[in-house]
């Protein structure tokens, strides 16, 4: 609780240069009343008629801005003061004046200002020159205002540039991963249709055939889940996740063979379960196991750990790859931003399967880490809660 102040101390802290006698003339037309906490004295846009003088307690200042956010513009303590522009003008309040705790308050309404007046004029010369400062430190106020507010306006016209063109780059990328399997797929069924091939020519045709449109209904799977997650609140059960770690690492060993990448399970493979859906937590991993596959050098090893942390489980996926450049680190989660070339190798793929990660571990309230040096290589680790 604040210390108690005076009607005498404060009252010539709002009139500057009055005399005593006119003190007591202001203390004679005024009001000494205490408030709760939570009690507006001041409403926003309201024409009211009173000024406040603090005596005890705290008050929160605060403006609608752009008529939805409520900004906080100061807090006031005994000994502060408020509301004199309704003494001497007719205008709407301009902010809300609220307390903050139990409060006691000296109130001069404009009668009583009037009745000051005619017993004490030097005290609307006073009253003048209070507001005039006022008034210079608002506008000085609403000037910073203003330039935030522009800040704030670059900031979102920058944001939504690299949005749009982030958009572009998606429905580019999204028509070339289309594209390619499509056409592969289109030239290799009218040769199919001619009926011209056989044995093993026939088998490897149906092959490449089956591979493109796989690919095509794993791209198109990707874009459905994203939106899904953004919808649906999963409802979670027990989780084994080393078991979907071994699940996708199976998936993934054609790929990984092709590259002749070493995937190595390290760990207790005996741990608590965890809180989750099963299918989502798969495509969370997945997106991980492919992004360390992708980045490891050929012949290179992929390591998968897990640890029991107390409350959570986790699983780390560690590559030896050609790491993070500390430029893009924080766009790697960005939804459809990939890494397209490094050297001379060139990387396929949309930039979804991080943007995946993150919003599954998200919606299970876990955590995803990621440590990574250029060069070295990078590990990302996934903590879920135990299931209780």
């Amino acid at each position: 609780m604040t210390t108690l102040r005076t009607p005498a101390r404060i009252i010539p802290r709002a009139f500057p240069g009055i005399k005593p006698d006119e003190v007591q003339e202001i203390i004679v037309n005024s009001q000494i009343k205490s408030y709760p906490a939570g009690m507006v004295l001041c409403q926003e846009d309201a024409i009211e008629h009173t000024f406040y003088m603090i005596l005890e307690g705290e008050f929160e200042v605060t403006k609608t801005i752009n008529n939805k956010e409520k900004r906080l513009l100061k807090t006031l303590i005994a000994g502060d003061f408020f509301g004199e522009m309704a003494l001497i003008h007719n205008a709407p309040r301009a902010a809300t004046v609220q307390s903050l705790t139990p409060a006691v308050v000296l109130e001069l309404d404009k009668y009583g200002f009037d009745r000051v007046l005619k017993h004490s004029p030097s005290v609307a010369t006073a009253m003048v020159a209070e507001i005039s400062n006022r008034l210079r430190a608002n506008d000085q106020l609403a000037i910073e205002d203003l330039r935030l507010r522009a800040r704030e306006i670059a900031d979102a016209y920058q944001k939504l540039a690299e949005q749009d063109m982030a958009r572009n780059e998606f429905l580019t990328s999204i028509a070339h991963e289309l594209r390619t399997p499509l056409m592969v797929a289109s030239g290799y069924l009218h040769t199919l249709k001619k009926g011209v091939l056989s044995g093993e020519q026939l088998k490897s045709t149906i092959d490449i055939v089956s591979r493109n449109v796989d690919q095509i209904v794993n791209l198109t799977n990707d874009l459905l889940f994203l939106q899904e997650q953004e919808l649906v609140l999963r409802d979670f059960q027990p989780v084994n996740l080393y078991t979907i770690v071994e699940t996708v690492v199976e998936k993934y060993q054609g790929k990984a063979k092709a590259r002749g990448i070493t995937i190595k399970l390290r760990g207790n493979a005996n741990l608590a379960p965890v809180q989750g859906d099963e299918p989502s937590l798969e495509r969370a991993i997945t997106g991980l196991v492919d992004n360390a596959i992708k980045f490891s050098p050929p012949n290179g090893t992929v390591d998968i750990r897990f640890a029991d942390l107390g409350q959570h489980v986790s699983v780390s996926v560690v590559d030896y790859g050609i790491g993070i450049d500390p430029q893009i680190r924080p766009r790697i989660f960005d939804r459809f931003f990939h890494l397209e070339k490094s050297d001379d190798e060139i990387y396929d793929g949309l930039g979804i399967g991080l943007s995946i990660t993150r919003q599954v571990i998200q919606q299970h309230r876990g955590m995803l880490d990621v440590d990574s040096q250029p060069g070295k290589g990078s590990t990302f680790t996934i903590s879920l809660l135990k299931w209780k």
